[in-house]
């Protein structure tokens, strides 16, 4: 990864009494940043490989359930995009390519550990029991979630950048006051590292030793921002800087994500504080459906990025382990098909909301000026009921 910040590509300055010309702060963030440490347990070939600080013996149940999950997650999660395509949602934000990211961290959790994820978490949420067809209300606009967070310790999407990752920053000072010994983990990209609430968090939780474990998925773009113009260093040696250790994981490795997150969720439960995980990934489709990934990137980066493809890679192992024959593997593609046509059957049969319901759990207890806007409101919609009548 090369790394050339705006200051290397503008004309040569002065500082300090020394000249430093383009060229050479440039070749200085190459030299730097040419090999960053990643952490990788299977090849992009399929080839189990060892790693002296994370070690993983998957059974082959486990091996076959993160492949299902995988394979799962991506059905659902293009089952969406069509479906947003066909008018049924106003906007859809996928995961393509991301599914070892987020199949390999949501397994590393304990069901007390707390996930406070963006809004493409959508393998996370699977690993929490979340029903797939409860992520779909939001991006229809028929509810502000779907499901209720303290159920299975899976907060809401949030749709603000970088602000859930303070609020587990909060939560995750709360439970070490409670004196639990669950985790808590927050999910962001690569462009949310940017934000100053982001940064504030990494404050918080190193000063106050917070067991929380910061997961940046980087997927390369932030929209269409590269991530070579966000940061002059790899993400995860951000860290450093703050006080609390940073790896980087091979995020197409769904076995080394597994490892890392664990690794970084048990020295949060043991009250050694924060790790920033970046999990070094690829958006293979666009950042939202409103988004033309064509207009900022090249096909040539995207196919590169495809023989890294996280499914190919671990179905590759199972097959080369003769873990998974054609029978169990058709038996899954029939279990994909079924999921696709029950989220196609939720998402139609969706009810309208209640108009009124905007204005309800605003306050915990009632308030006034919310009270006068129920009913502005209300004559606004009777409004119309008396121009039909007419």
């Amino acid at each position: 990864m090369t790394v050339e910040s705006t200051a290397a590509r503008s004309k040569p300055r002065r500082s300090s009494g020394k000249r430093t010309t383009a060229g050479g702060t440039r070749k200085r963030a190459q030299s730097a940043n040419a090999r960053p440490e990643l952490v990788q347990l299977l090849t992009p070939e399929g080839e189990r490989i060892e790693h002296p600080d994370y070690s993983l013996d998957p059974t082959p149940d486990e091996l076959r359930g993160l492949y299902r999950d995988m394979v799962l997650t991506r059905r659902f999660d293009a089952e969406a995009t069509a479906l947003q395509r066909q008018g049924e949602l106003g906007l859809w934000a996928s995961l393509l390519g991301q599914e070892a990211a987020q199949i390999g961290s949501g397994r590393a959790l304990r069901d007390d550990d707390y996930v406070f994820p963006t809004y493409r978490e959508h393998g996370v949420a699977w690993c929490r029991g979340v029903d797939p067809t409860n992520l779909l209300g939001m991006f229809r606009g028929v509810n502000h979630g779907g499901w209720d967070p303290n159920s299975n310790n899976f907060h809401l999407y949030t749709i603000v950048i970088g602000s859930q990752v303070l609020h587990a920053t909060g939560y995750a000072m709360g439970v070490a006051k409670d004196g639990a010994d669950s985790a808590v983990i927050a999910y962001f990209g690569d462009g949310a590292s940017s934000q100053g609430d982001v940064a504030e968090a990494f404050t918080f939780s190193a000063v106050y030793n917070a067991p929380v474990v910061f997961f940046c998925q980087n997927n390369q773009w932030a929209i269409s921002e590269p991530a070579e113009r966000q940061s002059r260093v790899p993400i995860y040696q951000r860290a450093a800087g703050f006080g609390f250790p940073g790896v980087r994981v091979d995020g197409n490795d769904v076995l080394a994500v597994l490892a890392v997150t664990r690794a970084a969720l048990e020295r949060a439960r043991a009250g050694e504080g924060p790790t920033l995980v970046e999990a070094f990934t690829y958006r293979m489709g666009a950042h939202t459906t409103s988004d033309d990934p064509t207009r900022y990137r090249k096909d040539a980066e995207r196919e590169a990025w495809e023989a890294k493809d996280p499914l190919l890679r671990l179905r590759t192992h199972l097959e080369k382990e003769g873990l998974a024959d054609a029978g169990w593997l058709a038996g899954l593609d029939e279990e994909s098909d079924a999921l696709a046509v029950r989220v196609r059957e939720a998402i139609r049969s969706m009810p309208d909301p209640d108009t009124m319901a905007v204005f309800d759990h605003v306050y915990a207890d009632g308030h006034a000026l919310v009270d006068e806007e129920r009913a502005r409101f209300a004559e606004y919609q009777a409004s119309f009921a008396d121009e039909e009548g007419r």
